[in-house]
C-alpha cells in the first residue's frame, strides 16, 4: 500500500478522555475514531491490525478442529426466555422491539443462539462431539465504558461452543480450547497467566481466564510463588486459618450465656475493638444483602440474606452470587436493613435473627466467644458461640482472599498482580441444553441431553493489550504478526533516485510476501519518521541521497539503524520478518 492511497491521520496529543496507553496511542496513531460514548470505529490502519489478530484466532481454532459459523447479531427474545436469562442478564442487555412489537436482543453473548441453532439439527450421538465458533459483533450497555476499545459498548468477540456427550468429551474439548488459546496469544507476542475464575452470568462449573499483567487491569490476580496456583480474586480460595484472641492464641469455646452489653455510638469494627479492648478477629460482622433471582430457595424472605464473616475479613460478592445461583447481589438499603434487623445499620447480628436466612463464611465456624450486633440500637452481644447460639442456613467460602493469605495447595504465601482478561473458558454442563430442551438419541436409542463448553476471546481487548505490552514514549511497537504493515519504506523525498530505489524496494518486498507500506506523502522527513514511530511499524527503511547506494534499516525496537546496500535490502528485511514470525509461531 502507498501512504497516499490510505488514511494516515496522526495526532500530536491524545484526547482528554484517553487515560491508558493503548487508548492514547490508538487515537494518536489514527487507528480508531470515537463515534459516541463507548463506540469506536476502526480506521484503515487499525482495521489492518484488527484483522491480523482476528486471523490468528481463526487459524488456530481451525487447526484445533473447530468450525466457524455466523449467527445473527439480533436475536429473538424467546430463546433468552427459554434459558431464563431474559430477566437475569440485567441492564447491560439492549432489548429493542421490531415493528411488530416483538422483543429482540442485540447479542451481548451467544449461548442461547448457538444452542437453539444446534437443537434444530442434532439427532444422534454420532454427530457429537463438535465445537462451533463465531467472530462477531456484540453489544453490552456498559454503565461506564472506558479505556477505548478495552471496555467499549460495541465490541467483537470470538465465541466458541462445544457440544459433548459426556464429561470426558467436555474435558477434552475444554483442554483443546485451552491449548489453542495458548498458541493464539503466543503468536501475538503476549505472555498470559491462566487463572481460576468465577463463571458469572454464564453459569457452569469449571472456569479459567487467560490474563495479561497490566497496571490498569480491571482484575486482581491472586498468585502463589511456590506452585502454579493462580486465580482471579473473585474465585480465589485460601487455606482456612484459625481465629485468635487478643493474645494471639487460638480462641477457646465459652460456656457463658449470650449477654447484651451497651455500646453507645459504637458501630464499626474499629470502634468496637477499641471499646472492648480486643481485636477484629473476635467479631462476627453481619451484612444484609439483597439477592436478585436466587436459584437457591431462601424461604419466605427470598430476596435478602444475612452474611456473617470474621471481623477482619471482607465478603466476596462474586462468591456469594455463585453460591446463591443469583444474577446479582448488592448491599441492602438502610431502610431494608432496619426492616430486617429491627436496628440501625451497624447492629446486625445472627443471634435471634428471623427475617433473613444466615449465610456464614467458613471463618465464622472456627470462632469462639464472639461479639456480634445485638439487633438493637447501641447494643451488642458477647459470648456468642456459632452453632450453639445460631445455626447458619448455609456455610461456605465467601471471603475475599488477599495477599498474605495462605495457598490451599502448597502452603505458600499469596501475592497479587493487576491483570486484564483476554479470554475465558467455561464448562457449562447442561445449563442451556436442559433449559432449552436439546436432546439426541444415544447408542441405545434413549433421549439424552448433551453438555456444553463455552470459550471466548475479546478481539478488541486483545488488540489493545498488545499495545499495552509493546510501546514506548514514541509510540506503538507492534509484534511482527499483528502490525498493520510489517515494513515502512520512507524516502526522504519521493523523487528522482530516491523514488526509483523506494519503488524498487516496495515491489521486491511485495513479491517476497512482506506486508509493506511506501510513505510517498509530500511531507517533511521528520513528520514521516515521527509517524512511523507512533504507528509502530516493526521495520523502517529510510531511502536518502546521503546514504545511497545504501539504505538505512531500523527495527522499531532497536536504538540504532544499520546501513545495507539497497540491492540487498529487500531480501535482508524479508528474512528479518520471517525470522520474527518463526519465533512467534514456534
Amino acid at each position: 500500500m502507498k501512504a497516499s492511497k490510505t488514511i494516515i491521520s496522526t495526532l500530536r496529543e491524545a484526547p482528554n478522555d484517553a487515560v491508558i496507553a493503548s487508548h492514547q496511542l490508538m487515537m494518536r496513531a489514527g487507528l480508531i475514531r470515537k463515534l459516541g460514548n463507548g463506540l469506536y470505529s476502526y480506521m484503515p490502519l487499525g482495521l489492518k491490525a484488527f484483522r491480523k489478530v482476528e486471523n490468528i484466532i481463526r487459524q488456530e481454532l481451525d487447526n484445533a478442529g473447530m468450525n466457524e459459523m455466523k449467527p445473527t447479531v439480533i436475536q429473538p427474545a424467546e430463546i433468552w426466555k427459554e434459558s431464563g436469562r431474559w430477566e437475569k442478564m440485567g441492564a447491560e442487555m439492549l432489548k429493542p422491539q421490531n415493528r411488530g412489537g416483538q422483543d429482540m436482543v442485540v447479542s451481548p453473548t451467544a449461548e442461547e443462539a448457538f444452542t437453539a441453532l444446534v437443537r434444530d439439527g442434532l439427532s444422534s450421538y454420532k454427530q457429537l462431539p463438535f465445537t462451533l465458533y463465531q467472530i462477531n459483533t456484540k453489544y453490552r450497555d456498559e454503565i461506564r465504558p472506558r479505556y477505548g476499545v478495552m471496555r467499549g459498548r460495541e465490541f467483537t468477540m470470538m465465541d466458541a461452543y462445544s457440544f459433548d456427550k459426556d464429561q470426558a468429551d467436555l474435558d477434552a474439548s475444554y483442554e483443546n480450547a485451552a491449548n489453542a488459546y495458548r498458541r493464539i496469544f503466543k503468536r501475538m507476542g503476549l505472555t498470559t497467566i491462566s487463572v481460576k475464575a468465577d463463571t458469572g452470568a454464564m453459569g457452569g462449573s469449571g472456569s479459567e481466564e487467560f490474563m495479561v499483567e497490566s497496571e490498569v487491569g480491571d482484575d486482581t490476580l491472586i498468585l502463589c510463588p511456590n506452585c502454579k496456583y493462580a486465580a482471579n480474586v473473585e474465585k480465589a480460595a485460601c487455606k482456612d486459618d484459625v481465629a485468635v484472641d487478643s493474645n494471639g492464641k487460638p480462641q477457646v469455646a465459652t460456656d457463658k450465656a449470650v449477654e447484651e452489653i451497651p455500646t453507645p455510638d459504637v458501630k464499626t469494627i474499629e470502634e468496637l475493638s477499641e471499646f472492648l479492648k480486643t481485636t477484629a478477629q473476635s467479631f462476627i460482622k453481619t451484612l444484609i444483602y439483597k439477592v436478585e433471582n436466587a436459584g437457591v430457595d431462601l424461604g419466605k424472605n427470598n430476596d435478602f440474606v444475612a452474611v456473617c464473616i470474621r471481623g477482619d475479613l471482607d465478603v466476596n460478592e462474586a462468591k456469594l452470587c455463585a453460591l446463591l445461583k443469583a444474577s446479582d447481589v448488592e448491599l441492602a438499603s438502610e431502610a431494608d436493613v432496619v426492616r430486617i434487623t429491627d436496628a440501625p445499620v451497624g447492629f446486625a447480628g445472627p443471634v435471634k435473627l428471623t427475617k433473613a436466612p444466615v449465610i456464614a463464611d467458613n471463618s465464622v465456624m472456627t470462632m469462639h466467644d464472639c461479639v456480634t450486633g445485638g439487633l438493637k440500637k447501641d447494643v451488642h452481644f458477647i459470648h456468642v458461640e456459632p452453632g450453639r447460639d445460631f445455626t447458619p442456613f448455609m456455610t461456605a467460602d465467601v471471603r475475599v482472599v488477599k495477599p498474605g493469605d495462605i495457598c490451599p495447595e502448597c502452603g505458600g504465601t499469596f501475592y497479587s498482580k493487576k491483570g486484564n482478561e483476554l479470554g475465558h473458558i467455561f464448562k457449562l454442563g447442561d445449563k442451556y441444553t436442559k433449559s432449552m430442551n436439546v436432546t439426541y438419541l444415544d447408542e441405545n436409542g434413549k433421549s439424552v441431553t448433551p453438555i456444553m463448553g463455552c470459550y471466548g476471546i475479546g478481539v478488541d481487548r486483545t488488540l489493545a493489550s498488545i499495545i499495552e505490552a509493546h510501546h514506548d514514549e514514541n509510540g506503538i511497537i507492534w509484534t511482527m504478526s499483528t502490525a498493520p504493515y510489517q515494513v515502512a519504506i520512507v524516502p526522504v523525498m519521493y523523487k528522482e533516485k530516491m523514488k526509483e530505489v523506494a519503488d524498487s524496494l516496495y515491489e521486491e518486498l511485495k513479491a517476497l510476501g512482506v506486508d509493506v507500506l511506501l510513505d510517498d506523502r509530500d511531507e517533511r522527513p521528520g513528520v514521516k519518521f515521527k509517524d512511523a514511530d507512533l504507528i509502530g511499524y516493526p521495520i523502517r527503511i529510510v531511502v536518502g541521497d546521503k546514504n545511497l547506494p545504501n539504505v538505512e534499516v531500523k527495527l522499531r525496537s532497536a536504538d540504532k539503524a544499520d546501513l545495507i546496500p539497497a540491492t540487498d535490502a529487500a531480501k535482508a528485511v524479508a528474512k528479518i520478518v520471517a525470522d520474527e514470525l518463526a519465533k512467534l509461531n514456534s
